[in-house]
């Protein structure tokens, strides 16, 4: 986290290729993400919705609550790391722009929304599972943006 205490990107020059790293692999965590939860969970209304409550007609069985909770804790852990880290490096960069703040607000509710609904569509009603969807795919969008737009601003952009 070295480059938040740096004033100048510009002047550090061995930063710009850690960073540029660090986003690299930011990407490939979301793209590999959506396989993972594909496989996993599903990415869709009615796969999600097979995988959380199983289906009589295919004799899936329903998720463990314990797999349930196993499957958000390992979320929870790897969208803290991804988000707050990206937030970082995003604002350090793009913190002239009008919208930087409500990239990162929408990336951080979006994916703290995801959490909350898959868990009220497992325990309470199944009806969050479409808002999960949703919320899901805003935050991938969101960050995938925000990486681009890093990687952009410190390889290509003329000021930083």
């Amino acid at each position: 986290m070295r480059f938040t205490i740096i004033k100048d990107l510009k002047q550090d020059r061995s930063m710009r290729p850690i960073l540029n790293g660090l986003l690299i692999f930011t990407i490939m965590y979301l793209i590999a993400d959506l396989f993972v939860i594909k496989s996993s969970l599903g990415l869709f209304e009615q796969e999600i919705y097979k995988t959380l409550y199983g289906d009589k007609d295919e004799f899936l069985d329903p998720m463990s609550k314990s797999i349930f909770l196993e499957f958000i804790h390992t979320q929870i852990f790897f969208m803290m790391m991804i988000i707050f880290t990206l937030s970082t490096v995003y604002m350090r960069l793009a913190f002239k722009l009008s919208y930087s703040l409500f990239a990162v607000n929408t990336l951080l509710v979006s994916a703290f929304m995801s959490l909350i609904l898959l868990g009220l569509s497992y325990y309470v009603e199944k009806d969050y599972i479409s808002l999960y969807v949703i919320t899901f795919f805003i935050w991938h969008i969101v960050a995938f943006y925000m990486a681009i737009f890093c990687i952009w601003s410190l390889s290509f952009a003329k000021c930083i």
